[in-house]
């Protein structure tokens, strides 16, 4: 008889690769996926540890599964609680004792050892190991057929950002193989896929080997990228999260040659002050950042931009704050992300003494969110009436619409009689609304 198990996942992309892989592993051993954790046998939380609400939630999920588990018990059926994911690294003896429901918890590192774990009862409850290799070596084929596809890269960070936990919860820089990567994404391809994105905790600081001609070489994120392109049927490469410092003129070299490489790149740079950068252990300035970002624009004309912002980081004052508003406005970024410094216990930022209040980080996000909107809604606004490309991989709400994406990651609905799920076609963009564009297709 087949146990059924639910996965539900919290935080990042990397993290909806792993429970991707983590259902097709389970699968792959037998077991079967269920739609809700109430026709489960097996409730699985991939968790996320950035923001301190991600952890929360995982307690609060948590306290509710237990109940269910006491209620399944009751009629005489069995449910296991499973945690993977950051959150799990991070504080594994601490979820066992505060949730006696719990039956195992396993870090990113560890979730292929999930089939054995669930197959011999009598294995430890805590797997918490930084075992890469083991981890990518495990993966099965995935079994899902979509046209944009996430493919991890490369996992940890030595960046030691002083408010980030990913250096403790994924730890160190690994690059996976070239060839384990050219496999995975041929894979794909074969099944339908026509984009990947490539991840990573520090995606441009992707660093590996290959032999050509009998030759070792150095690849990085560009070369990689330059050996995938050989794979027929894919269309589209992205990649994220890179780290300014990170950006070389190979990978640049590599967006103005080639095609392929779509012209949108997010790159964080948490904040616009050299104080705060410096206080942030980013390892680069203002200044750097922003001759980077014209460098980039010399070399892929219409190259745009998204970031990430943290506002009421320890010691900012109102004019840090001034400093990273006149950086947007430099800069004008087609999207972006911003939020509220949360403390993340053992990170060199939670013991800081002088913390921005709340009322004051509140009003720097409401200010900095309108900023952001405001150049975004600009960016998009140059695109009404353009004709542009757009990759089509899903339906949408309405009889006949499908929703697809263009170069700068811009959602696009359009109305056709046919199914056009996984075609590249040119639309005309007509109309603007929150979210999206609505266009026309012109072929």
């Amino acid at each position: 008889m087949h146990q059924y198990f639910f996965i539900k996942t919290y935080g990042c992309q990397m993290n909806e690769y792993d429970s991707e892989k983590l259902n097709d592993l389970l699968e792959f051993n037998g077991f079967k996926a269920s739609n809700n954790f109430e026709d489960s046998d097996i409730a699985i939380l991939n968790t996320c540890h950035i923001r301190e609400k991600a952890s929360e939630k995982l307690y609060s999920d948590l306290g509710r599964l237990s109940i269910f588990k006491e209620n399944k018990k009751k009629i005489g059926k069995n449910m296991q609680i499973i945690v993977t994911g950051c959150v799990a690294q991070a504080e594994g003896d601490e979820i066992i004792k505060r949730n006696k429901n719990v039956d195992y918890i396993l870090g990113p590192q560890n979730f292929h050892k999930l089939p054995g774990v669930l197959k011999n009862k009598k294995t430890q409850k805590v797997h918490s190991e930084f075992s890469y290799k083991q981890k990518f070596d495990s993966l099965v084929p995935s079994a899902k057929k979509n046209v944009s596809k996430l493919v991890t890269i490369q996992e940890g960070c030595d960046k030691f950002c002083s408010f980030c936990v990913v250096p403790y919860t994924r730890g160190a820089e690994f690059s996976r193989p070239v060839e384990q990567i050219f496999a995975e994404i041929k894979h794909l391809s074969n099944n339908g896929a026509k984009e990947v994105t490539l991840l990573g905790q520090n995606v441009s600081s992707y660093n590996s080997e290959i032999f050509e001609d009998g030759v070792k070489k150095k690849v990085s994120l560009g070369y990689l990228c330059s050996i995938i392109t050989k794979i027929n049927g894919l269309k589209r490469i992205r990649y994220l999260t890179s780290h300014p410092n990170d950006i070389d003129q190979n990978l640049i070299n590599e967006h103005k040659e080639n095609s392929k490489m779509m012209p949108f790149l997010h790159l964080p740079v948490q904040a616009g002050s050299n104080k705060i950068l410096k206080n942030m252990n980013r390892k680069h300035t203002r200044e750097f950042y922003l001759r980077l970002i014209k460098k980039i624009k010399e070399n892929v004309a219409d190259m745009a931009f998204s970031s990430d912002f943290i506002v009421g980081y320890p010691e900012e004052t109102d004019s840090d704050f001034q400093e990273t508003l006149d950086l947007i406005e430099k800069v004008k970024f087609a999207s972006s992300y911003s939020f509220k410094y949360s403390a993340r216990p053992g990170t060199p930022a939670s013991i800081k003494k002088i913390q921005v209040s709340e009322e004051v980080s509140n009003k720097r996000l409401e200010k900095i969110q309108a900023v952001l909107n405001q150049y975004q809604t600009q960016f998009n606004l140059s695109f009404l009436n353009k004709t542009v490309e757009v990759l089509f991989s899903g339906v949408g709400r309405k009889n006949n619409q499908f929703v697809g994406r263009t170069p700068h990651l811009q959602p696009v609905h359009v109305t056709s009689n046919l199914n056009i799920i996984g075609k590249l076609l040119k639309v005309k963009l007509l109309r603007l609304t929150a979210f999206s564009f609505h266009g026309k297709l012109v072929e």
